[in-house]
This record gives C-alpha cells, sequence and structure tokens, in this order.
C-alpha cells in the first residue's frame, strides 16, 4: 500500500486490484507496517507479491548517495516494507511483479542504483512526467529481443508505447537482473531476472491504468497470476 502523512491513513490505487482480480488473482492488501514478524506472516499466506508505484521516492542512502537537490518525498516505512518483502519473496521464490516505484526499489533490493531526477541528470531527456490523462500512451520504448517483455509483446515487436509517470529511474542494474527496455534518451523502462526459472519483472511505466484496452499491460498481469498459480 501507501501511506499519506497528513491523514495517518494507508490507502491505494483501485486500478492495482482491479487488475490482478482481471487477470484471475485475488488482491490482499499489505500495510506499511515494517516488522518482519508481521510480513513473514502476511507473505505465508501469499502466492506473488506486486510492488505498486508511489508518491515518494526510495532513500538514496539505500544505494550509498547523498540526496539530490531534486529528491522528493521519501517514507522510510515505505522502503523498509518493501524490502522486508522482497526478502521474504526470495527466501520463498515468490513470483514478483514491480511497477515504477516497485521496479526502483526491487533494483535497489538487488544491489542496484537509481537516477534520482532524469530532467537534471540525463542529457537530452524526453518528457517522463505526462500528467494527465494518466492512460495516455506518451512515449515509446524499445523492447530487447530474447526477453519476457519480448514474448509477452510478439517476438517480432520490437517496441511499444507507454504512460510515463516517474522522475526518477534505474542507473546501475542490480544483481542477477538485466535492462530488457529503453526510452529514446537511454532510460531503463524494464528490469527482468537473469535466472530464467525466477518470475522478477518491473516495468517504469503504469499497466495497471491500460489493461482494459492495451495488450501488452493486459498480458503483464495474466503472465503474473499464472506465475503465481503454477509456481
Amino acid at each position: 500500500m501507501r501511506i499519506e502523512h497528513e491523514s495517518r491513513r494507508f490507502y491505494l490505487g483501485r486500478d492495482y486490484s482491479e487488475a490482478v482480480w482481471a487477470a484471475g488473482g485475488a488482491p490482499v492488501h499489505i500495510p506499511l507496517i515494517p516488522e518482519r514478524d508481521l510480513i513473514s506472516t502476511l507473505v505465508a499466506g501469499l502466492e506473488g507479491v506486486l510492488l505498486p508505484g508511489s508518491d515518494c521516492d526510495p532513500d538514496p542512502y539505500l544505494f550509498s548517495e547523498e540526496p539530490s537537490p531534486a529528491l522528493r518525498k521519501v517514507f522510510p516505512e515505505k522502503d523498509k516494507t518493501d524490502l522486508l518483502l522482497l526478502e521474504e519473496c526470495q527466501k520463498k521464490g515468490l513470483p514478483v511483479f514491480g511497477i515504477c516505484y516497485g521496479m526502483q526499489i526491487m533494483n535497489v533490493f538487488r544491489g542496484g542504483s537509481l537516477i534520482q531526477d532524469i530532467s537534471s541528470q540525463v542529457e537530452g531527456a524526453i518528457n517522463h512526467e505526462q500528467g494527465t490523462p494518466l492512460d495516455r500512451l506518451s512515449h515509446q520504448i524499445n523492447i530487447e529481443p530474447d526477453s519476457l517483455l519480448s514474448e509477452l509483446a510478439g517476438s517480432k515487436v520490437r517496441n511499444a508505447r507507454v504512460n510515463s509517470h516517474h522522475h526518477q529511474a534505474v542507473k546501475k542494474v542490480g544483481d542477477r537482473l538485466k535492462a530488457v527496455a529503453h526510452t529514446a534518451d537511454g532510460v531503463i523502462e524494464a528490469i527482468e531476472s537473469t535466472e530464467p526459472t525466477e518470475f522478477f519483472v518491473g516495468v517504469q511505466w503504469h499497466p495497471e491504468l491500460n489493461w482494459r484496452g492495451e495488450d501488452l499491460s493486459a498480458k503483464l498481469f495474466r503472465r503474473f497470476v499464472s506465475k503465481c498459480e503454477y509456481r
């Protein structure tokens, strides 16, 4: 889930749950309570974990950097909960699907680093913060062959259009991960595990906003749920 400090509430947009349900899964919300015993208890009853986007940034301390002037909100309970979840998933071999912030924290968990602010740190950057309407497919990604993403898009398809709502991105790719999609400015848009039997997939865009009418988004959720069912 996410956290709103002003109202002291956990919350999550409905699109994630609706996309999981439409793909055949039963969504369960995990509160941001970073207690190892609680996370272990919750994960024991799950078949996979989806790490959603968030309106905060991972703490750069986690990848040994000082904060950029363009760093935005950091919520320690979000970072800590997601990292505990990733530890439990790794122990149990559970499928993990990360979206936006979810992909970034997956990369940090595996020892990677992040671009703290694309517009000030990437030369020739395109616009990665499209604003409304949120589901508009605003830029193109180039997909690497011989990847899960390529398989889902179609083996002869080398690019796709996606929505875009982020100011950070993967910089150094983490251990046992590979970058499988980029934008024209070189920003990494998707990562996958290098281990064929492991479903550990992250995308920088928001397929939960487009699964109803866009094929690649729907296929990502269906493949995630199928891996949860048949692991």
